[in-house]
């Protein structure tokens, strides 16, 4: 079943904080988390919660649970709209306190996390990223594409009409990204239908995959999608879309903004769609969002974000360029 990633936790409200805990509990627990990591996700819950109460303004946190080829891990990603800090690093320290405590919350989080890191800017605010993996073995791998996604539930809703999907061969790997029109039950109808169509699929193309989804989800809403694929031996991506994802490829020193076709797939397609082709050596990173996300992204305001994993960047997105009035998503790819 396709539906968001993560699930959404208002931070601003420390009476709330024990339901945030007994929820993420409860998640962990039926995605089969041994007991001694719960314990551990229970106590680097509530060092993030007293951190967002104490230091920060607007403060959530985003939960996701992730399968991992049988391996599963919890992802928390803290967002605030505080003051920054002027030498995260050193924040991390133990004894060291801004706010005449202990001063062990980041450095116990970072020690119970498989992934620890904490991006902050002066004036902007603070994101930390804990990662807890139920074999902490299966963090250590560096995998040849990275893929990091959010995608939240327009707020007030139980399912996501957009949609994530990923397939991979040994010659390739397509990555999807689907906002099924409208929001709600029936979109994400739509978008696993869509969904469903693109993992049978046995083709390569971005475009011809598209065809084939178009005529496999007539009888639903329908929706607009994008398609990037990497291929292995080429070292190039290929691209196509219909609607309004936005699809951006980017470097450190690149940027292009990838034009998708006029449309609804399952409804009116063009049929003079083709590929586009970029390669790596030019844009090592894509960026995939659906229109609950703004579209004018500056990634300069981001110093040093490079260094960090994707789900940083993804979490900075969100924060700044999040509309909270629809289903969001947010999905950055990286190859080596």
């Amino acid at each position: 079943m396709v539906d968001a990633t993560h699930v959404s936790f208002n931070a601003n409200d420390r009476s709330y904080f024990s339901l945030i805990k007994k929820e993420i509990h409860r998640v962990a627990e039926e995605a089969g988390m041994n007991s001694g990591r719960i314990n551990e996700l229970d106590l680097i819950v509530a060092e993030l919660t007293s951190n967002l109460f104490k230091y920060s303004d607007d403060g959530e946190i985003l939960m996701g649970v992730f399968s991992n080829g049988g391996s599963p891990y919890i992802e928390l990603i803290s967002i605030d709209n505080g003051p920054g800090m002027a030498n995260p690093l050193r924040m991390m320290q133990d004894g060291v306190s801004t706010s005449n405590t202990m001063g062990h919350g980041l450095g116990s989080m970072k020690r119970l996390s498989d992934v620890f890191e904490l991006y902050s800017i002066l004036g902007w605010g603070t994101i930390v990223l804990c990662r807890i993996y139920n074999d902490p073995e299966a963090a250590k791998g560096r995998p040849d594409v990275t893929i990091r996604p959010i995608v939240v539930s327009k707020p007030g809703e139980t399912k996501s009409g957009d949609g994530f999907v990923v397939k991979r061969t040994d010659k390739y790997i397509k990555i999807m990204v689907v906002d099924g029109l409208g929001h709600g039950p029936e979109a994400n109808k739509a978008t696993n239908e869509a969904a469903m169509a693109f993992k049978v699929f046995p083709e390569y193309s971005p475009t011809e995959t598209l065809r084939f989804i178009h005529s496999s989800i007539k009888k639903t809403r329908g929706g607009v999608i994008s398609i990037v694929g990497y291929n292995f031996s080429t070292k190039t991506w290929s691209c196509a879309g219909v609607g309004n994802i936005a699809v951006r490829m980017f470097s450190p020193a690149n940027l292009r903004n990838h034009m998708s076709y006029n449309g609804i797939v399952g409804h009116n397609i063009p049929g003079s769609m083709k590929d586009q082709h970029y390669s790596s050596d030019d844009f090592n990173h894509v960026m995939l969002c659906s229109d609950g996300i703004k579209t004018r992204i500056d990634l300069i305001k981001y110093p040093q974000i490079y260094k960090y994993d994707l789900s940083v960047l993804a979490a900075a997105i969100y924060k700044d360029h999040a509309r909270k009035s629809d289903d969001m998503s947010v999905v950055l790819v990286k190859v080596k």
